[in-house]
């Protein structure tokens, strides 16, 4: 599938709080949003079905219902409902009768159109400042591909509305890679699969024969790696994400592999190794398979992430009796404890702006996801349940999405989403219990 690009360009914003989006552009601003702590109000928006140009039948619809989807799922935006419309878009470059869309306090309106010839489509959008009646700057945007990728093409689109109004960068143009179970709890079969990030689009890349835990993408998004007990061990396996070519790393007789992760630049992987009953991280380069033990401790140590400038590496350890999480450099060594309230914390993984650490908290009966700076300071616990666990960041570092598993016999795994500020709290629909999520860069 190709695209093609058309003005796509961001403003970037300050501040730390959001404002009613009606206020701000009173002054003859476009409307914005600034993502951050304080009370948020949806802004308002109206996205009419797109226009038919030709050929694209149900495809009108069904693009601009996933655009919607996309921007009122984060809790940022809130529908103009359809049925409320006073205008109607009858074409893309049609003059928009502003006073009409002011009436049902729209303050973003978003038209498309959509052509059609044989398995090829072309999809256009422009996004309207409605209060002050102009076009927003950086939000238009045409793309050209298969019927097949329509539901990319509306990423896309709703991607750029998403960055123009918030100066932040998109995440809908995003898959998940994901373990997807089946089967009673006490003989659960596992297999790799992954989705787009709002749960469509689902394939299965391995089969149920053996468990396999925590994958992870590589930075490109073309490779995963994970956990496989293909062997009747747990082994590191790499898997090429085009061919499903599978390699097992690091196979040393008398060791156990695991929660590998892949370095910034994707040339070497950091990953847990069990031998005579201890736990050490360890890194391997990719290209010449060679490795070097990172940390020398009696405790086990384990679940190791780095900083995206890949200059250091967060990890698990209970050197002092419960899970902790520490950082220390690329290199190895001791590193430093910075989680320092009650109770047990692990799976730590570096936010992809480098601000964060996202990890999960077992206290007082409850798991929790949580966030914390990398010096252990403002921890903010997210989430609260029988079980939540395994966060992975969204590619803008705005949004975590986690393992959620209820209580008793009949428990049950799931994928949850929450941003940053423990707002919009959601499942993620999947056929079937689902863990392990690890989300991928943006798509090219």
């Amino acid at each position: 599938m190709t695209f093609t690009r058309r003005s796509f360009a961001t403003t970037m914003l300050a501040g730390a709080t959001m404002l009613p989006a009606m206020a701000r552009a009173q002054d003859g601003r476009p409307p914005r949003i600034v993502i951050g702590p304080g009370t948020i109000e949806p802004m308002p928006i109206a996205v009419p079905v797109f226009v038919d140009e030709g050929g694209a039948g149900e495809l009108t619809g069904n693009l601009a219902s996933v655009v919607l989807s996309d921007l009122t799922g984060t809790g940022f935006f809130r529908e103009i409902p359809r049925e409320a419309h006073i205008s109607r878009i009858s074409s893309f470059d049609a003059a928009i009768p502003f006073e009409d869309w002011r009436a049902v306090n729209a303050q973003v309106l978003i038209v498309g159109a959509v052509s059609a010839a044989g398995d090829r489509i072309s999809v256009k959008f422009r996004a309207w400042d409605v209060v002050n009646g102009r076009p927003m700057e950086g939000a238009a945007l045409q793309l050209a591909g298969t019927r097949g990728g329509w539901r990319r093409m509306s990423h896309k689109v709703a991607d750029a509305v998403y960055s123009a109004i918030t100066g932040e960068s998109g995440y809908f143009d995003t898959r998940v890679v994901f373990v997807s179970e089946a089967g009673p709890k006490n003989a659960r079969q596992k297999r790799l699969a992954v989705m787009d990030y709002d749960g469509a689009n689902v394939q299965y890349l391995t089969d149920s024969q053996s468990i396999v835990l925590a994958p992870r993408f590589s930075p490109a998004g073309d490779r995963i790696i994970y956990t496989s007990y293909e062997t009747g061990f747990p082994r590191m396996t790499l898997l090429d994400v085009g061919s499903l070519r599978r390699q097992t790393l690091a196979e040393q007789p008398g060791t156990m592999t695991f929660a590998p992760r892949f370095s910034p630049d994707g040339r070497s992987v950091v990953f847990s190794l069990e031998r005579g009953g201890n736990t050490d991280i360890y890194k391997m380069d990719l290209g010449s398979g060679s490795t070097s033990q990172l940390t020398n401790s009696p405790s086990i140590e384990t679940a190791p992430s780095f900083s995206p400038d890949g200059s250091r590496i967060c990890f698990e350890s209970d050197r002092t009796g419960g899970s902790q999480i520490y950082i220390m450099g690329a290199g190895g060594g001791e590193g430093q404890r910075i989680s320092g309230g009650d109770g047990r914390y692990g799976t730590p993984v570096w936010s992809p702006r480098g601000d964060l650490i996202a990890f999960t908290k077992q206290a007082k009966g409850r798991f929790h996801i949580g966030v914390m700076r990398a010096d252990g300071s403002e921890e903010r616990l997210l989430t609260s349940s029988f079980l939540d666990e395994g966060p992975t960041w969204a590619p803008n570092g705005r949004v975590i999405m986690f393992t959620r598993e209820t209580s008793g016999d009949g428990g049950q795994a799931s994928l949850w989403s929450v941003d940053i500020t423990g707002r919009n709290l959601k499942q993620i629909p999947t056929q079937g219990p689902a863990s392990d999520p690890a989300w991928s860069p943006l798509l090219p």
